[in-house]
């Protein structure tokens, strides 16, 4: 009798740890599961946010590129010259936004000139839809550095001084013109996102480099 008993007693032991083990693996199935679970959707949510992020950034874009440059002036594109001369070429405006120029274009992959540029060249940079960055002496240091800095980082762009321009600081690109006061006024930014490589570019992916070097 006492070996069944003991038998017995044995068999609800190991049948006791065959339950607590089921028990066991059962909860670190949930544990994985769950925390499977809270990896994908924290992925999912990041994911989210970072495509609601990209997507933010690029509805600004288009909305600084739609909406219109305060102060800018404009003028009709197709009616200025784009011929290729070799003579003096007069213009209308200071710096000039388009005409007759030069068949060699300023360099314009962020240069920056400490000189003045010959215009001739320059416009035809603006052909190729760059922004052209323009100062004189009524412009602060602090603003040129950090113009010309902005200007380094920025494809299809340059800058230089024109001293008998009216404004202390002015952007140029083709048949486009804005004045402003200093470096950190918002049009600056407003500018070269709406008209670096942008819709006035009579030739779009053309050149801004292999053209003439003043440094």
């Amino acid at each position: 009798m006492a070996s069944k008993s003991q038998s017995a007693e044995r068999k609800a032991r190991i049948e006791e740890m065959r339950r607590a083990e089921r028990a066991r693996e059962r909860r670190s199935r949930i544990i994985t599961i769950t925390a499977s679970a809270l990896v994908v959707a924290a992925l999912v949510g990041g994911g989210a946010f970072l495509l609601n992020k990209e997507s933010d950034k690029k509805a600004a874009e288009k909305a600084a590129v739609a909406a219109p440059v305060t102060g800018e002036k404009s003028w009709d594109a197709e009616k200025l010259g784009r011929n290729h001369v070799t003579k003096a070429v007069t213009y209308p405006m200071t710096p000039p936004v388009g005409g007759d120029h030069d068949q060699v274009w300023m360099n314009c992959d962020g240069d920056v000139y400490d000189k003045a540029i010959p215009d001739k060249n320059a416009v035809h940079s603006l052909e190729h839809g760059a922004v052209w960055v323009t100062y004189n002496d009524k412009a602060s240091d602090d603003d040129v550095k950090a113009l010309a800095e902005k200007v380094k980082k920025t494809k299809y762009s340059m800058m230089s001084p024109v001293q008998d321009q009216k404004g202390a600081i002015m952007l140029s690109a083709w048949g486009k013109q804005v004045t402003v006061d200093s470096a950190d006024d918002s049009r600056v930014d407003q500018f070269l996102t709406k008209y670096v490589q942008g819709a006035q570019t009579p030739e779009p992916g053309a050149a801004c480099t292999g053209g003439l070097d003043a440094a």
